[in-house]
């Protein structure tokens, strides 16, 4: 199959055929290959590609792109299964979700809720990390 065959947006299988640390080489036919970063390889943070995928595994792959000068095919794993259920979340602290771990008064958490400067996410930063050794500084002593 040529470039042209394939799809941006199409879901095809593959083999993979190269583990690196930024991601895996997939064999999408004899002629074809595509990279999947190791940011698409699922859902979550993956620490090592290793972990996760082996040379020989058959893979579902989405086509995110193709360039077609290059010819460079652009693949995610990640975008064929389903995102997990409440998962996602937790990467955003200090969000515009109330974080209420730091015991903090209720007025400092309506705060959190509006749009804030740098400064400002900085200065509750600094306190909730402050309040955080402060706390862990008690449990050494006792």
């Amino acid at each position: 199959m040529s470039v042209q065959q394939y799809e941006v947006g199409s879901i095809v299988e593959g083999k993979v055929t190269g583990i690196k640390p930024f991601g895996a080489f997939v064999a999408l036919d004899d002629q074809k290959q595509g990279l999947v970063h190791i940011s698409e390889v699922t859902h979550g943070f993956v620490k090592d590609i290793n972990d996760v995928l082996s040379v020989g595994d058959e893979v579902q792959v989405k086509i995110k792109s193709i360039d077609n000068e290059s010819g460079k095919i652009s693949l995610s794993i990640k975008d064929t299964q389903p995102a997990p259920e409440g998962k996602g979340a937790p990467r955003r602290e200090g969000g515009n979700k109330p974080n209420n771990r730091s015991g903090a008064a209720a007025g400092t958490q309506q705060k959190s809720q509006g749009f804030n400067t740098l400064e400002d996410k900085l200065k509750d930063w600094l306190k909730q990390s402050n309040e955080i050794q402060a706390d862990l500084n008690k449990r050494v002593r006792k």
